[in-house]
């Protein structure tokens, strides 16, 4: 399971200016950032722009794409523009994204403060591979999800009842690297060209 919300996209108007300083081309950008509220709410002389209005027009576009064909010395405006998303994905899911630390930010639900926050139940993990049927001689892989989850909810109730540490530790030992977590993440576009390309055709 992988889930993506919650996404906006901050920058462009940056980065476009950004994008044509080295040749000072900046009369030939066509792009219209449409502005709702000009004014500074904090009293300064800067502009907010609402960043999901902006309009990139022909030539700003045919730059971009010039610029991110001819590699990452060039298209450095593609760091400048920031994405925030939610990204809700199983424990292993996290880990393979963890690679492309360099030019993000996330904050974590946490399983550390919050794992015995509510019951669980098996919609918790990622589990639409699990097969249902038992081949001769394995254990049912759906009836052992099944009682881990059973493990999990009765040593949070001990947990609860005791404060006892030692039950704690069964749940964060336990946990399967299928548990889903949510992640608030930042990131940019050069980020998500480089996890697209080498990702693209990975078996998660």
């Amino acid at each position: 399971m992988l889930t993506i919300d919650k996404t906006e996209t901050y920058g462009w108007e940056a980065a476009i200016r950004g994008m044509r300083n080295p040749m000072n081309s900046w009369d030939k950008s066509d792009s219209e950032h449409i502005c709702e509220s000009c004014e500074d709410p904090w009293g300064g002389t800067g502009y907010i722009f609402d960043t999901n209005m902006v309009n990139i027009g022909p030539n700003d576009l045919n730059l971009m794409k010039r610029l991110r064909n001819a590699g990452t010395d060039h298209r450095k405006y593609m760091r400048m523009i920031t994405i925030y998303c939610d990204i809700t994905a199983p424990l292993y899911w996290w880990k393979e994204f963890d690679t492309y630390k360099v030019g993000t930010v996330a904050n974590s639900c946490s399983t550390m403060h919050k794992i015995q926050a509510k019951e669980f139940t098996i919609d918790d993990f990622s589990h639409e591979h699990i097969l249902q049927e038992t081949f001769t001689g394995l254990v049912n892989p759906e009836t052992l999800l099944n009682g881990i989850v059973d493990a999990l909810n009765q040593n949070r109730k001990l947990y609860l009842q005791t404060k006892d540490k030692k039950y704690w530790w069964q749940m964060i030992q336990l946990l399967p690297s299928s548990y889903n977590q949510k992640r608030t993440v930042m990131m940019n576009y050069e980020v998500l060209a480089n996890i697209y390309k080498s990702r693209k055709n990975h078996k998660l």
